[in-house]
Formats: C-alpha cells, structure tokens, sequence
C-alpha cells in the first residue's frame, strides 16, 4: 500500500493573526511493506504529517494519495481510508475507557458491520500478535496493566481494524527501558510477520538506526533528509546536530574513534557493525 504526498503545506490558523505554517511544501513517497522512520525535534511537524496521512487534517494545499486515491479529494470516504490506516497516537493508553480488553480491542471492529464471531476471531488474533494470551487477559480490566501492558493494548486495538498502514507516533514514550524494547520488538514482529507498512515516529537515533529501512528527517516543516539509516547519517553529523537531533551512539564512538586516528568506517549503526570494525582495525594493529 503506497503513500505519495504532493507538495503538502500546512497552515494552522490559516488566514488569522497568529497563522502558522506547520508543513510547507513537503513531497516524498513510501513504497508498500517499507518500515519508515520519521524523526525530528520537537516542533518540526512530524505529529502534524501523521495526522494528514488518514485525512484526520485536510491541508491548506497539496495532495495526499492512498494507493493512487487521492484523499484531499472532498469525494473520497474517509471512514474507509482509516479502516486501512491506522494510527497510534502518544500515550495511546489514555484512550482505554471499556471495562474489559476484550470490549476495549473489539470497539473499533464492531463499528464495521462485522458478526460476532469476526470481531471475536479479530480480537484474538490482534491480542496474540502484541504477545497477550487471550484466555489470560480478555477479562481483565486495562487498568490493572503496567504502562507497557497497556499501550499494548492499544496497539491491539488498532491492528484488530486490519490496517494496511500502521502509523505509530513516539509508541515509547513514558516507558521504562524493558517496557520500551518490548514495543519496539513488538512493532519489529509485526512488520516481519505481517509484511505491514510502519511508519514510526521517535526520538530514538539508536533504534531508529536498528529498525528502520527509510528515515525522514523533518525540520521546521520541511523534510531534510530522507533515505536509508546510512544515507541519513553518514556524513551529516553536524547538521543534524544544529537542528537539535542527536547520532546514533555508536555512529558517534566511531566519529571519535576516527579523531584518535583509528581507520573506522563512518558509517557504523549498530553495534554488531561496531564490534566487527574494531576487530578489524586491532587485527591489523596486532599484524604491524
């Protein structure tokens, strides 16, 4: 399922005093299946584009297209675009309110004219992919979950709507370190298993390195890098650091192993890249 977004601008109080453009002129496209992430400090718009990709925001001019329909078009049924997009907004676990789990995942699909048993069999489904069992937790209240539990949850009761899309905005934010790799592995999982398109705003350089196949880098409403983890970072370090984002940690060890004088790549991510490298470079101290 591809997203295509046309010269997108975004104005907030548009044509009032205090108007303020939030997106300007933003074109970029992310092919079906592509894990995409989305980073930026805060302020430069990320949550803003989010909200226009399921046409929750209508922009002030440019276009947005869902498998080449058009979903600024005041024709085209919204409902039907967000059965296929679903978005996972901060602190999703604010919008638990039903007194089971399984009547809190089971709300969004029984809004679709569904029988009982295909919400049933959705829930389930939507319940064991986020790693919760179903006889153990379909009858306990949300609220008697940990945070992790609970924005579990939440995404369960997205994925239950069979998105196509699935478009998380900083899903570990307030979390504790476990609770955190725990959604990142779950959003891992579901994008290997489920071939699904993700898009994923975070603050996390680190993960973002690890997981993403595309990175858009947004700044003040204009996207300033896009293209693989290596094309993004190698190279723009300073840049990146003058609009308020930091490197992946390891990037940055490599940076200053480098100044010492030591022959590293600098284009390293991740630690395994980091391990290897530095083998490397003491085999062939040890040679000299």
């Amino acid at each position: 399922m591809s997203i295509k977004v046309s010269n997108l601008t975004y104005i907030y109080n548009e044509e009032m005093p205090f108007s303020s453009k939030v997106l300007d002129d933003i074109s970029f496209e992310i092919k079906d299946g592509d894990f995409v992430g989305l980073i930026g400090h805060t302020g430069s718009g990320k949550s803003t584009l989010i909200q226009h990709l399921n046409g929750l925001l209508k922009p002030s001019s440019g276009k947005i297209f869902i498998n080449d329909f058009d979903i600024t078009n005041n024709e085209v049924n919204l409902t039907d675009i967000r059965k296929r997009v679903g978005v996972v907004f901060q602190y999703p676990e604010y919008q638990l309110f039903e007194e089971t789990i399984e009547k809190d995942i089971a709300f969004g699909p029984s809004n679709l004219d569904l029988d009982e048993d295909e919400i049933k069999n959705r829930v389930k489904v939507s319940m064991e992919s986020v790693g919760l069992n179903y006889e153990e937790y379909k009858d306990k209240s949300p609220f008697d979950l940990s945070g992790g539990q609970k924005r579990r949850v939440a995404i369960a009761g997205v994925i239950a709507m069979n998105p196509e899309v699935l478009i998380l905005d900083e899903p570990t934010a307030g979390l504790d370190p476990g609770g955190r790799d725990e959604i990142f592995n779950l959003i891992k999982r579901l994008h290997k298993e489920n071939n699904m398109t993700i898009i994923l705003s975070s603050h996390s350089m680190d993960d973002m390195a690890k997981i993403a196949n595309t990175i858009i880098v947004m700044n003040k409403g204009k996207i300033e890098f896009m293209g693989t983890p290596k094309e993004v970072f190698k190279g723009n370090t300073d840049r990146l650091k003058s609009i308020g984002l930091d490197i992946p940690q390891v990037l940055e060890l490599a940076i200053k192993l480098r100044e010492k004088g030591f022959d590293i790549k600098d284009d390293i991510l991740t630690i395994k890249e980091a391990k290897e490298e530095i083998l490397r470079v003491m085999r062939g101290i040890n040679k000299c």
